[in-house]
C-alpha cells in the first residue's frame, strides 16, 4: 500500500489480512533552524558582509575628527599664547612681570581643566561602535528584523499572547508544509505535501497530526477520520487504491478495536480487530460463499465457531489456526452428520453426538457465532469522524493559502534543513 519516507512501516495486506502495519508519520516534529531564502550564499559570509561594508565609513569619521579640535585643545592653545606672550614681556621687563606671568598661567590651567570636566561629562563613557555592537539579524518580509516578525506574531496570537501565523516551511527531502504555526511549530491547520507521494490535510498540535485530517496518495489511497500524536486513533475509513476499505476504530496507527473490512473480491469482515489483524469475535463473508461467526486469533481462524460452506455443508466446534481441531461436528446438506476428535482437520476419533466433549464443544461454538453476530456497530462514530475530517480538511486548505500568499508577500517563509 501507500507509504511516505521517514514515517514508520508502510501499510500492507496479506492475503487474510488488510490492515497488518499501517503508514505513521510523526510529523515535522522537532525544533525547525529557519533560514532565509534570499541569499544562497553561505551564513558566514552573510554575517561578514555588514561589518565590512561599514568599516571605511568609521575610519573616515575618525580621521575626520582629528582636524577639528575640541573645546580642550582649544583651551591649551590659549594657553601656550599666553605664556609665549608674557615671556616676551618678561625679557623685555624687570621683575614684576614674574609675578603677573604665574597668575595668568595659573587661571589659563585652571579654565582647560574646566573645559575637559564638561567635555567629559558631556560625552558619557566611551561606546562601542555601532557597527560591533550590534548583531546582524537576516529576515524576510517587512520591518526592522526578528524584533518587529516577534511583534506581529504576538499582535495576531491576541491577548493570549501565543505565537500565531501561517507561514510556508521546506525541507530538505522536498516535503512543504503550508499553514498554520504555534510557537515556532507545525499547529493549528495545515498541510503536509509529500514530495511526489502524497498529502495531509488536518489539524496538527505541536508539529503532529493531532484531531481530524485526510491524508491522500498519489496512488489513489485515501484515510479520513481521526489522528492522536501523529498516529491515526479514533475513528475513521481508509480506503486503497486496490478499491479494499477498512471502517472502524483505530490506536496507534493501526486497525484496533471494533471495524469492518471489505475486500475488492468481495469478500467482507466484521468484528475486531488488535494491532492491525482479525483478533476477537467476528464475521466472514468469503467471496465464493462461504461464512464464518466465531472466533479469531492473531488474523486466523482460532478457537470456537460456526463454518458454513456454500454448498450447504457446515462445521461447529473447535478450530486452531484455521484448520478443524479438537471436538466439534460436521454436517452434510443430506442431513449425515460426523461427530467426534478432529486433528488438521480429519477426524481421527468419531464419537456419538451425544458425547460431553462433542456437545460442550458445539455449545461454546454456537455461543461465540452469535456474539460475533451481535457486536456493537461503530457505523455512526465512522461517519461523524469523516465529516469531522472533511472540515478540517477544508480549514487546512484555507490556511493552506493564506501561507503561501504570505510567501508572496514576503513574509514567513523558513527551511529546515
Amino acid at each position: 500500500m501507500d507509504g511516505h519516507g521517514g514515517g514508520g512501516g508502510k501499510l500492507t495486506r496479506t492475503p487474510s489480512s488488510l490492515l497488518r502495519s499501517p503508514t505513521v508519520r510523526a510529523g515535522p516534529g522537532g525544533a525547525a533552524s529557519f533560514h532565509a531564502l534570499d541569499d544562497p550564499e553561505p551564513d558566514d559570509k552573510k554575517a561578514q558582509a555588514p561589518l565590512l561594508g561599514s568599516k571605511p565609513r568609521a575610519l573616515l569619521r575618525q580621521a575626520h575628527h582629528r582636524l577639528r579640535p575640541g573645546p580642550a585643545q582649544s583651551a591649551l592653545l590659549l594657553l601656550l599664547l599666553l605664556v609665549l606672550a608674557l615671556a616676551a614681556l618678561l625679557l623685555r621687563g624687570g621683575g614684576h612681570h614674574l609675578a603677573l606671568l604665574a597668575a595668568a598661567a595659573g587661571l589659563a590651567l585652571a579654565a582647560a581643566a574646566a573645559v575637559a570636566r564638561r567635555t567629559r561629562s558631556a560625552r558619557g563613557p566611551r561606546a562601542r561602535p555601532a557597527a560591533l555592537a550590534a548583531s546582524v539579524q537576516w529576515f524576510i518580509g517587512e520591518g526592522d528584523g526578528e524584533e518587529v516578525q516577534q511583534q506581529q506574531r504576538e499582535k495576531k496570537g491576541g491577548r493570549r499572547g501565543v505565537e500565531v501565523w501561517e507561514g510556508v516551511e521546506f525541507y530538505s527531502n522536498g516535503d512543504r508544509y503550508e499553514g498554520e504555526f504555534h510557537g515556532g511549530r507545525c499547529s493549528g491547520s495545515g498541510v503536509y505535501s509529500f514530495f511526489g507521494k502524497g498529502k495531509y490535510e488536518g489539524d496538527w498540535v505541536d508539529g503532529k497530526y493531532d484531531g481530524h485530517g485526510v491524508e491522500s496518495w498519489a496512488r489513489g489511497s485515501r484515510y479520513r477520520g481521526q489522528y492522536r500524536q501523529g498516529l491515526r486513533h479514533g475513528h475513521g475509513v481508509y480506503r486503497f487504491y486496490s478499491g479494499d476499505c477498512y471502517a472502524g476504530e483505530w490506536a496507534g496507527g493501526q486497525s484496533h478495536g471494533i471495524g469492518a473490512q471489505t475486500c475488492s473480491d468481495g469478500s467482507t469482515y466484521a468484528g475486531e480487530f488488535k494491532g492491525g489483524v482479525k483478533h476477537g469475535l467476528g464475521c466472514y463473508h468469503f467471496r465464493n460463499g462461504d461464512r464464518y461467526a466465531g472466533e479469531y486469533f492473531a488474523d486466523k481462524i482460532h478457537g470456537f465457531g460456526v463454518y458454513s460452506f456454500a454448498n450447504g455443508h457446515s462445521y461447529e466446534g473447535s478450530w486452531h489456526e484455521g484448520k478443524k481441531q479438537g471436538f466439534g461436528m460436521y454436517a452434510f446438506r443430506n442431513g449425515d452428520e460426523r461427530a467426534g476428535e478432529w486433528d488438521s482437520g480429519i477426524l481421527k476419533n468419531s464419537l456419538p453426538l451425544s458425547d460431553p466433549a462433542v456437545q460442550r464443544a458445539l455449545q461454546a461454538a454456537r455461543r461465540a457465532a452469535d456474539c460475533a453476530f451481535h457486536l456493537p456497530r461503530v457505523e455512526e462514530q465512522v461517519n461523524k469522524a469523516v465529516m469531522a475530517a472533511n472540515r478540517a480538511a477544508t480549514a487546512a486548505r484555507v490556511a493552506a493559502i493564506k501561507a503561501v500568499q504570505n510567501r508572496i508577500d514576503g513574509k514567513l517563509c523558513f527551511i529546515n534543513v
